[in-house]
């Protein structure tokens, strides 16, 4: 067997083996629990009635003593901008928790945001909730979702506050979720967004990303002790942050969830993920909106993380899948059921973890997967060419690629690793010879 065979080989059974080990490592992180029948049981007949508040009676909302509660009183903060894709089942979500003391706090930037009729109609559905409306533009970064959270986070009533994007679909005992994650050595406790309700080829594509992939490497980080952030849900404890200069700190990336990790890590503490990640509802994909929300998303992370923002290029399964069709024959094996038993395995392992977990799943999600790996290498590249990006119509920028900081932060590394690899060079060329 030649050197670049052996390499091809090498790579193809390494990348096999991480895929099936962290799909394990996820699946045992991961409880099977009631995730599909929170995230899909309250499908609408259709779009209109998504974006429709329901008529049936408010579930009571009757303080519980406090014997019951097992968890500190906490102000939920929900920033809301335009209307989602079903707006108003994510929004009910959070009158229906089983925690009828929490303060809810609905932030919008606008009163002629096109949401804000929404809002006012499910408080007034729930006049026994403690919620209400904020509106206001506070300016201190050019994150327009922290701009929007901070009139939120001041307001705010008690000590442990929830910052939750407004598509997230919340479960009855959502705050209990969050709190059971806590431990003493816990800074935030955060939540990967899963997807659900998928209404075509595209939004099955973003459910491969955010599951499968996405939130696999997400529980993979978190079970091996370096959790990270994630913006659609985090509960803060609001001493910790002060401690640290206070929300106007996540102002200092330009993801505040990245800037969170970075907050939280430096105090010494965790990130930490809950036991069954919450659903996003995400009906109708285009090919733009999945493009442009995983390019910045990229981008992002490219400028937060940029060392864990590099295996990403090779992270799929399209490069293992054409190196070993290119290898099969040197290795005497047909091409054609080779490379359909090492697809079997990779995605195999995928469909798996979805099972496992109670995701989304379908008999297609392995060809979705295969698509969304054929993606993955021009997203890495997308990633790496520009620094801007578009949320929610507002035009944002992140730091821009500079070889010179770059290679004095990778050149560490290199001269811890260059010994390694020359002794294990030498290995191979000794067994070779």
């Amino acid at each position: 067997m030649t050197l670049p065979i052996l390499a091809a080989t090498t790579f193809c059974i390494a990348t096999a083996a991480l895929q099936i080990a962290s799909s394990a490592i996820a699946a045992v992180r991961l409880r099977r629990t009631a995730f599909r029948a929170v995230s899909e049981s309250r499908e609408p007949p259709d779009a209109l009635a998504a974006q429709t508040p329901k008529s049936t009676t408010p579930k009571s909302t009757t303080p519980k003593s406090t014997t019951d509660r097992v968890h500190p009183l906490v102000s939920l903060v929900r920033p809301v901008c335009g209307l989602d894709n079903y707006a108003a089942d994510t929004l009910r979500s959070t009158f229906e928790l089983d925690d009828p003391q929490c303060e809810i706090l609905f932030c919008v930037a606008s009163a002629d945001d096109p949401v804000v009729p929404l809002v006012r109609s499910l408080i007034a559905a729930y006049p026994k909730a403690d919620a209400r409306l904020l509106i206001g533009d506070d300016r201190v970064s050019s994150n327009p979702k922290l701009n929007n959270v901070l009139k939120g986070w001041r307001a705010a009533s008690h000590d442990w506050i929830i910052i939750a994007d407004s598509n997230v679909l919340m479960p009855p005992d959502y705050t209990a979720q969050l709190f059971a994650s806590w431990r003493e050595d816990t800074g935030l406790v955060a939540s990967p967004p899963i997807g659900c309700r998928p209404r075509g080829f595209w939004a099955e594509v973003e459910c491969a990303f955010l599951n499968t992939y996405e939130a696999r490497w997400q529980y993979v980080a978190d079970a091996l002790g370096f959790g990270f952030a994630q913006g659609k849900t985090m509960l803060w404890r609001r001493a910790d942050l002060e401690r640290a200069g206070g929300i106007e700190m996540l102002a200092n990336e330009v993801a505040e969830d990245a800037a969170s990790t970075k907050v939280v890590r430096g105090a010494g503490l965790k990130v930490r993920l809950i036991d069954r990640p919450l659903a996003q509802p995400l009906g109708h994909r285009t090919a733009a909106e999945v493009w442009n929300r995983q390019v910045r998303w990229a981008r992002l992370r490219r400028s937060s993380f940029f060392f864990y923002f590099l295996p990403e290029a090779i992270s799929g399964g399209a490069l293992p899948l054409i190196v070993f069709a290119l290898i099969a024959p040197a290795l005497g094996l047909p091409v054609a059921l080779s490379v359909a038993s090492f697809g079997a395995v990779w995605y195999g392992s995928e469909m798996l973890l979805a099972a496992a977990a109670g995701w989304h799943l379908s008999p297609l999600s392995p060809l979705y997967a295969m698509a969304r790996d054929l993606i993955l290498p021009v997203l890495f590249v997308a990633g790496l060419r520009s620094d801007d990006f578009v949320w929610r119509g507002n035009e944002m920028q992140v730091e821009g690629v500079r070889p010179r900081r770059m290679m004095a932060r990778v050149r560490p590394r290199l001269v811890e690793l260059a010994p390694r690899a020359r002794a294990r060079l030498r290995e191979l060329r000794e067994r070779m010879s």
